[in-house]
Parts: C-alpha cells; sequence; structure tokens
C-alpha cells in the first residue's frame, strides 16, 4: 500500500536523523582518542610537547562533555512516557462484548488488537500508546515477551458515541482508528514515534516552570545552564525532524484508512454524519446543561444518557435532524457494557474535571445530581442564589431602611429604570462573584481541601459585567414567577435552566430583561410580569 511505505520511508528518514545526532555527539571522543594514541606512539607531536598535550587536554574535555549533554538527552529519551490522557478505563470483565466486537474488528482488518479499552468524556476516538502497569487501577496491559517488541495501544472511545451510537454504526467509526494498531506495530515507525515523543519530553524537562518556590529558586538557577542546553539541543533535533514526523503521521493514518475500506464502508458514512450531530449535542449539553450546575458544587451524573436526549430534542425541533429518532428503536452501543450506569457516572465525573477543573472525588461541596432532581436541586438554587446575590450588592450600594431593602422585583425594576444604575451593580455583581469564587474552593471526602484540576477547555469564555447582570434579573424573575405566579424550574436539554409557567416553557424572558439592563426601559418587563401574573412588590423566597 502506499501510505505503508509512505509511513514507512518518513520513519526511516526520522530515524537517520537520529543516527546522524548519535554521530555527532561521538565526534569529538574520536578525535580525542586519536589525539591520545598518536601521542602516546609519537605519531602525533611528541608525549613531552606542551603545545600537543594542551590541544590533547582540550579535545578530552570536549568529548566528555559532549559525551555528558548526549548522555542526558539519552537518557530523557529512554526514560520518557507516552503523554496519557486523563480517560476512564474499562476492564474486559465490565465490557465483554465490547471486547469481543474490537477483537473481532481487528482480525477482519488483519491488524494487532488494541491492548485495552478506555473511554474519554468527547466525541472523539484515537489510539494511545502507553506503557505496561505493574500496579494500580484499570485495565493491566501485557507486558512485551522483548524489548524490540512493542504493546498494542489502548482504544480510546468516546464515551457520547457508545449511548448515541447504535452497535453497527460504532464497529464502522471504529474501524479506521483499530486499523491503526498495524502502523503502531511497524518497527520503523514505532521507533521513530519513541525517538519524537522522547524529544517532547526533553523539551518540556528543560522548559522551567512559570512559578518556582522561593526555597527552591537556587537550586533551580544551579540547573539552569544544563536546562539550557537540554532545551537547545532537543528543540534542533525537533526542528529537523519535525518534517518527516508530521508527514508520517499523515501517512499512517491513510495507511490505516486504506485498510479500513474493507470493512463496513458504506455505514461508515452514516456514522460520520453521526459524529457532527453527537457533537453538537455533547457540546450544548455541556455549555447549557452542565456547566451551570458544576459552577454550584453539582455534577450530573448521567451525562451520557443526557446527551441521548438531547439529540432526541434536537430530532423534534430540527428539520435536518427529521430521521435520526427512528434509530433509536435499534440496539444502542451502551449495551456492550455490562453496567452502562456506572461507567457514565465515572465519565460523567471526568467530564466536570475536565472542563470545569472540579474535584478528583466527590465530597460534601461536590456531589451528584440525577436529572430528576436536577430542576429542584439545581436550576431553583441557582436562581435563588443569584437573586440573594442581587440584593446583596443593592444593599451595599445603597442602603436603605428595613422595609425598603425586601426582595422584591419592584425594587430592582426602580433601581434599573431609565438606566442610571446598571452600570455600577454590574460591576458590584461582578466583584461579588470573583470573590466568592475564590473563597469557594470544595472540599474532599474527610472535608480537607480537595485536589483540583485545571480545565483543559474553557467551555464558555468570562461572562462580561453586563451579561452577568441579566442572569442576576432574570434570576430575580424567575423566583418571583415561581413563588407569585405559581410557575416551576424546569430543565431543557438543549438550553438548559428554564421557567415553566402553566407547563409551557418561557423562552421569551431574555428580550425584556435585556432592554431593562441596557437600555433602562422597564415597560417590557413590566408586560411580560403582567401577563405572566407576576405580583412586583411580593417578596420573594431567598437562600
Amino acid at each position: 500500500m502506499a501510505g505503508a511505505e509512505m509511513a514507512r520511508s518518513r520513519a526511516l528518514a526520522v530515524l537517520r536523523i537520529r543516527g546522524t545526532a548519535l554521530g555527532v555527539a561521538l565526534v569529538p571522543t574520536a578525535v580525542a582518542v586519536v589525539l591520545l594514541f598518536g601521542g602516546a606512539t609519537g605519531r602525533i607531536g611528541g608525549s613531552g610537547t606542551g603545545a600537543w598535550t594542551t590541544v590533547r587536554w582540550i579535545a578530552v574535555g570536549c568529548a566528555l562533555a559532549v559525551l555528558l549533554v548526549a548522555a542526558a538527552v539519552a537518557a530523557v529519551l529512554v526514560r520518557a512516557s507516552p503523554a496519557q490522557s486523563p480517560t476512564v478505563p474499562v476492564d474486559e470483565s465490565s465490557a465483554p462484548e465490547l471486547y469481543r466486537m474490537v477483537r473481532d474488528l481487528a482480525e477482519r482488518l488483519q491488524v494487532p488488537a488494541p491492548s485495552a479499552i478506555a473511554l474519554t468524556p468527547d466525541c472523539d476516538s484515537w489510539l494511545e500508546e502507553r506503557r505496561p502497569a505493574r500496579t494500580g487501577a484499570g485495565p493491566r496491559l501485557p507486558r512485551p515477551r522483548r524489548r524490540t517488541e512493542a504493546v498494542a495501544p489502548v482504544l480510546v472511545i468516546g464515551s457520547p458515541f457508545l449511548w448515541w451510537m447504535r452497535v453497527a454504526e460504532l464497529r464502522a467509526l471504529l474501524a479506521p482508528v483499530v486499523a491503526g494498531t498495524g502502523p503502531a506495530a511497524d518497527v520503523e515507525v514505532a521507533a521513530a514515534r519513541r525517538f519524537v515523543r522522547g524529544l517532547d519530553a526533553a523539551v518540556a524537562i528543560a522548559t522551567p516552570p512559570p512559578h518556582v518556590p522561593r526555597g527552591r529558586r537556587w537550586a533551580a538557577l544551579m540547573r539552569r545552564p544544563a536546562l539550557a542546553v537540554l532545551s537547545w539541543t532537543s528543540r534542533a533535533l525537533l526542528r529537523a525532524c519535525r518534517g518527516h514526523a508530521a508527514e508520517m503521521e499523515r501517512a499512517v493514518a491513510a495507511w490505516a484508512s486504506e485498510r479500513a475500506q474493507q470493512v463496513d464502508y458504506g455505514l461508515r458514512i452514516v456514522a460520520q454524519e453521526q459524529v457532527g450531530l453527537a457533537y453538537a449535542g455533547w457540546d450544548r449539553l455541556l455549555t447549557r446543561v452542565a456547566l451551570p450546575a458544576w459552577r454550584i458544587g453539582r455534577w450530573p451524573s448521567r451525562l451520557d444518557a443526557g446527551v441521548v436526549a438531547a439529540l432526541t430534542e434536537l430530532s423534534r425541533r430540527d428539520r435536518l435532524a427529521e430521521g435520526f429518532e427512528s434509530r433509536l428503536g435499534e440496539r444502542p452501543a451502551c449495551d456492550l457494557l455490562e453496567e452502562p450506569g456506572l461507567v457514565d457516572e465515572a465519565a460523567s465525573l471526568l467530564a466536570a474535571r475536565l472542563f470545569h477543573g472540579g474535584p478528583v472525588e466527590p465530597g460534601p461541596d461536590w456531589s451528584p445530581v440525577g436529572w430528576d432532581d436536577y430542576p429542584e436541586q439545581v436550576v431553583d438554587r441557582i436562581w435563588r442564589s443569584e437573586a440573594a446575590r442581587l440584593h446583596r450588592v443593592l444593599d451595599e450600594l445603597a442602603p436603605v431602611t428595613v422595609d425598603d431593602s425586601r426582595a422584591t422585583v419592584a425594587r430592582v425594576l426602580d433601581r434599573l429604570a431609565g438606566g442610571g444604575g446598571a452600570e455600577d451593580l454590574a460591576a458590584s455583581l461582578m466583584g461579588a462573584v470573583a470573590r466568592e469564587e475564590a473563597a469557594g474552593r470544595p472540599t474532599g471526602p474527610d472535608g480537607a481541601d480537595a485536589p483540583v484540576l485545571v480545565p483543559v477547555y474553557q467551555l464558555q469564555s468570562p461572562r462580561t459585567a453586563r451579561e452577568l447582570l441579566t442572569e442576576h434579573v432574570i434570576a430575580m424573575v424567575c423566583c418571583a414567577a415561581v413563588d407569585t405566579a405559581g410557575a416551576r424550574p424546569g430543565l431543557d436539554w438543549l438550553d438548559g435552566p428554564t421557567l415553566l409557567v402553566g407547563g409551557e416553557r418561557r423562552s421569551d424572558l431574555a428580550w425584556p430583561v435585556g432592554r431593562l439592563v441596557e437600555y433602562g426601559d422597564a415597560a417590557p418587563l413590566r408586560s411580560w410580569l403582567g401577563r405572566a401574573g407576576v405580583r412586583l412588590e411580593k417578596p420573594v423566597r431567598l437562600v
């Protein structure tokens, strides 16, 4: 196959760069050996000649320095571990049918089967090289019999695919991914990948951290020259082989694609359409539904099941999605798992860690929430906490008497009508939210500070002060509607928290509130409140 030949050719080019670098590192040593041997035999300067003695010792010093640098780089390259993505490991005992399907697929493709399967809370799938683990949780990777024998990579599957796709669609989608185990087992390709991966690790080690503790600054200063040499050498080698490595990976992808064409090619076109739909539903679910819950210390424990509900709702609203709902009668791929609920919960917790930076383990301030309890435990809590914050800020900006400080919609309207108080109120709300987020570090099961990850991806850009004020005013209106007009908090799978008035979803509140915040025009909002039967002067219940 053309892809296989191109991949091996590019891999050999990378290995030639490695060999050239090794040869260059040995040149000073060879020169030093020649000078020492020539001096000992009397053929290159006499043993008592001062000039030649100086030259010999300079050559030996240069050789030792170059060898030291080469040894340091080689040690980093040998000890470099593959970059490992946070995933949910899936043991064979918990998904025997899934492992059976993947192995059957590998057999049809005539490639080695993946060594293990893991799930990621994202709409993507790939192969990931990992070192065999001696201990620890998760699937144990088989150790190679010989050092030259590579361990098959781990198959990482996007968890939304298992819940939304049908079994046949998932098999067709995974065919090109599983076919990649063939190139991964190639000796030249595997060696070239190890070399590039080691160079990446060397650059990462040589890069100084942004913040160094005061007690370690002297040690960091002493290490800086050695790290600078290591960084320069590794970056030079990376620049030399970057083009060949990129072309090698493209050829590997073409190699796998060519091999996968013999398996479910027609069904793969349909499966690719489902990938785009699943991505749209997953992104909407995370940003509109999961993110509000994460901000108050609750994490939805069935995100993958939620994406099915979101996409089903999308199929009802969007004509482009017509026909997709009929697929739900077929067997979903999550049936290949023995306990899909537990896997969904683990993937949901990992999604909160990756996209929000939540704690690793559940705790008093970081607890799961089911979809049935979401309206009361998340939506209502968000509305009332934001309404309480809005009135606290109002009290700080304009202290009033006890009778005038009641939490009413009328008080908010009087403050914002005419456009005179929105700017100060928005800025004060922004400061209050920042202070609460800084002080509200979640705790672990034992009450101590829980380890928190930095989000790998920001789902939404930071909210502006005006957007924050608009959200708080909407929350205040929703609280008043619940307390005085018989409305209820609800969950919309595509839009997140929503207000139900008379059992119907009301999505027309944002515009009149926006008019009030931006232009001080209270008439549209007063009209909306009148039609909904909301009493402006009656206090609402706050948290």
